[in-house]
């Protein structure tokens, strides 16, 4: 008989292995939830900057637990403890998991030491979004912030995380730039590691 091995038995939710399972989900599913947070939380605000931040406290949740599963799945429960090594797993790991493709690109700043960009041209949560004149330059990106600001904070790197439109030459659309500012300390501990 085909499959007849035995299958165990777990009593308690919690004795389950934690298996990769489905990777993904439905598009329309995912923009159906952001549009109704994003509606919910745009009662709740007299702003666009308040609106922005209340996007931002979403997705610093939503990046504390991406962290944690991640460093259980992929990394057996290691983390990063370089700047370019939680740079690199933001842009490619993290990225990949979230949105199924790694970042277009990740940059340094040439002005400033602290600061990284994330560049994508064409951001999930920016894709379909059409905003009133009225809201002026209201970027949904403020949750992919969000959600960039609770890996880093979890992983010991504090930063602040903002979300940016860029104009492209040639593109009616402009694309998304997450910046990166990291705390004064995380800069002297990468000074110190040598």
């Amino acid at each position: 008989m085909i499959g007849a091995g035995k299958m165990k038995q777990y009593s308690n939710v919690l004795d389950k292995p934690l298996s990769k399972g489905r990777q993904e989900v439905s598009f329309s599913g995912f923009a159906y939830l952001f549009s109704e947070l994003v509606q919910y939380n745009q009662t709740q605000v007299d702003n666009i900057g308040e609106l922005e931040r209340r996007l931002e406290d979403a997705g610093y949740a939503v990046g504390v637990r991406v962290l944690e599963l991640l460093c259980h799945r992929e990394k057996g429960n290691r983390r990063e403890t370089r700047l370019l090594g939680i740079l690199s797993f933001v842009h490619s790991t993290v990225w990949k998991v979230l949105f199924g493709k790694v970042a277009d690109s990740l940059e340094k700043g040439t002005e400033h030491e602290d600061e990284y960009m994330i560049s994508e041209k064409e951001l999930l949560v920016n894709r379909f979004i059409s905003v009133p004149k009225d809201m002026g330059s209201f970027n949904c990106g403020a949750f992919v912030a969000g959600i960039v600001r609770g890996v880093l904070d979890n992983a010991g790197f504090p930063a602040v995380v903002t979300a940016h439109f860029v104009p492209v030459d040639g593109q009616q659309r402009p694309r998304t730039t997450i910046l990166i500012k990291f705390a004064e300390e995380v800069l002297r501990r990468e000074a110190r590691l040598g």
